[in-house]
């Protein structure tokens, strides 16, 4: 059974940076894509960024390209988000998500391809 847990959430002002931490267990984590998605209240689940098995490609939604950095620590079986430039609309649940077939190069935004998802992570930014 594969855990993901995410942690590094929290309050910060607008402006200001977190990195999101997200750790797992129960299957080879180096084998398998790793995505982050969010959650605002009364809106749907969202992609935000993805990460390939192997750390080699990356994608991110255009809302947060070029403030947030998705990387993986395979040795360390742990995915990262860092998150800089914050704004009060980034405000959500973040949730990391294992892809479900192993060792692919492609990417997906699509929550349906992922099968094992985290608790989740508050992040909250004032203006």
């Amino acid at each position: 059974q594969v855990q993901l847990v995410e942690s590094g959430g929290g309050l910060v002002q607008a402006g200001g940076s977190l990195r999101l931490s997200c750790a797992a267990s129960g299957r080879s984590f180096s084998s398998y894509a790793i995505g982050w998605f969010r959650q605002a209240p009364g809106k749907e689940r969202e992609f935000v960024a993805a990460i390939n098995w192997i750390g080699s490609n990356t994608y991110y939604a255009d809302s947060v390209k070029g403030r947030f950095t998705i990387s993986r620590d395979n040795a360390k079986h742990t995915a990262y988000l860092q998150m800089n430039s914050l704004k009060p609309e980034d405000t959500a649940v973040y949730y990391c998500a294992e892809d479900k077939t192993p060792l692919r190069y492609g990417l997906d935004v699509n929550l349906d391809e992922y099968d094992y998802w985290g608790q989740g992570t508050q992040v909250t930014v004032s203006s």
